[in-house]
């Protein structure tokens, strides 16, 4: 089994100099230890940098770089004696004696550990059954490399489209932008704003009215307006979602491009048939390479990008994304990642239309794309990823190997986003409650405007609305609510 301990040196097989024998049917391949002793299997020497092969400590054997680049060796490494090759990987090299590691011998410990096969594949598989030969191309962790820069010229183009294309496409709609009345400056009242919060208690505001020499209610008037200048403007908002729409809207056509003719399309059992020797075709390399790239700009721009009240989700959202990318093409997961990402951009686009409409003051129109968005989001995200995707994902494999840390890996990452869209239908299904009793439909994770009116208004919302200055009384003023 894959925990045998390498040979002792009274083991048969071993030679009077302690040196290993070639032996048939030997899962070990024998090195010398230049310590001296007896001579064991020693794992590979990481490569002394990310583009090298990986070669064993004093062997000239050279092991396949997941990265796809070989190189030549350096020399005799420092990791010192390891443990054997078990089922045709290398397993994770032995640290040094020494407790503390210098920086060099941290990098290669940690990078032989995290590119070790056992993470990665399944059992008797090595990434040298994944190297390109006979015309047949496979992914390489090396291939995303290029989504980085890829990431920051959708930056780019992102401003170019907002500033050309989106801005002239808000004028046509007429979005129009609310006239800001600006918060006076006071240093007492922004200090209090910026250090400690920008929602103050009542028992804050009458303290702040004393140190500020401002009146109760000028000091609620004034965070009020400071609270309405950090919100982003109507415009800004129609340009993000423009921006959103356009993308998902050609992702999702480019997507169903790649895999409407393939036949895991409509048989999901396909989908792990000769995994994980699965040629990588030329659509599927950009299909990836755009949608990661797309995603790392995301959370490039995040921090800038409207703040809604899912901030946190929504970094959550794009992290386990661009993780469940990523991973899927080191392992070679291709296939059901395509699927994810199509399913994905299947709704994403109707929302982005909808809030489009929405600020644009189309309210009717707005309602009608959001009742379609509502269906599909909750068939796709709540019924089709969960009971066809991942059964596909969890059980079939099983059918093919034994569970590894791969497989365990990106279906807890697959549960994570699943347990987002669970609660992003909890609000779509709050909004749909809004639109069918008549009310206007917002988004739930919107941060509206405040309005600055009359000093009426305030006192209205504490004592209920007002004749001639005076609260009016009617049958349920003595009720408490």
């Amino acid at each position: 089994g894959d925990g045998d301990p390498p040979p002792s040196p009274t083991e048969p097989g071993l030679g009077s100099s302690g040196a290993e024998e070639p032996r048939a049917g030997s899962r070990y391949r024998g090195c010398a230890d230049p310590a001296g002793g007896w001579r064991r299997p020693h794992p590979p020497r990481a490569a002394g940098s990310l583009f090298e092969a990986q070669r064993c400590l004093l062997c000239p054997q050279q092991i396949p770089n997941p990265l796809g680049v070989l190189g030549s060796c350096r020399g005799v490494g420092e990791m010192g004696a390891g443990t054997p090759i078990l089922g045709g990987a290398a397993a994770p090299p032995s640290p040094p004696r020494s407790l503390f590691l210098s920086p060099p011998s941290m990098f290669q410990t940690l990078y032989s550990y995290f590119w070790w096969e056992r993470l990665w594949l399944p059992a008797n598989l090595t990434w040298a059954d994944l190297e390109d030969r006979d015309g047949r191309v496979y992914a390489k962790a090396s291939d995303l490399y290029i989504t980085l820069p890829l990431a920051f010229l959708f930056l780019v183009v992102r401003h170019l489209f907002e500033t050309y294309v989106a801005t002239p496409l808000a004028g046509l709609l007429n979005v129009k932008e609310k006239i800001r009345l600006k918060a006076t400056p006071n240093a007492v009242l922004e200090k209090f704003y910026a250090a400690t919060t920008k929602h103050p208690k009542q028992a804050d505001v009458e303290m702040l009215s004393k140190k500020s020499g401002c009146s109760v209610r000028q000091v609620e008037r004034w965070f009020r307006r400071r609270r309405n200048q950090d919100r982003p403007s109507l415009l800004k908002k129609f340009r993000e979602a423009s921006w959103r729409f356009t993308f998902y809207l050609i992702a999702f056509i480019a997507g169903m491009a790649v895999i409407v003719d393939k036949p895991w399309f409509y048989d999901l059992r396909e989908v792990w048939k000769g995994y994980p020797i699965q040629s990588m075709l030329p659509s599927q390399y950009w299909y990836y390479m755009i949608e990661l790239s797309f995603y790392w700009s995301l959370l490039f721009s995040i921090a800038s990008d409207v703040k809604r009240k899912d901030f946190k989700e929504q970094i959550i959202h794009h992290v386990a994304t661009i993780i469940l990318i990523s991973f899927s093409w080191f392992a070679n997961y291709i296939r059901a990642g395509t699927l994810i990402m199509a399913l994905h951009d299947s709704s994403d686009y109707l929302l982005e239309s909808a809030k489009m409409f929405n600020y644009a003051g189309w309210r009717n129109t707005c309602n009608n794309i959001f009742i379609v968005f509502a269906a599909v989001f909750i068939v796709t995200r709540l019924v089709i990823l969960p009971f066809w995707i991942m059964h596909c994902t969890v059980v079939y494999p099983l059918d093919l190997y034994p569970a590894f840390f791969g497989y365990y890996f990106f279906n807890f990452m697959m549960v994570v986003l699943q347990s987002l869209h669970i609660f992003w239908a909890y609000l779509i299904i709050r909004m749909a409650q809004k639109f069918i009793t008549g009310k206007v439909v917002e988004d739930e994770r919107s941060d509206r405007e405040e309005t600055d009116n009359s000093e009426e208004e305030e006192e209205a919302a504490k004592n209920g609305p007002l004749s001639n200055g005076h609260p009016v009384l009617n049958n349920n003023h003595r009720k408490t609510d």
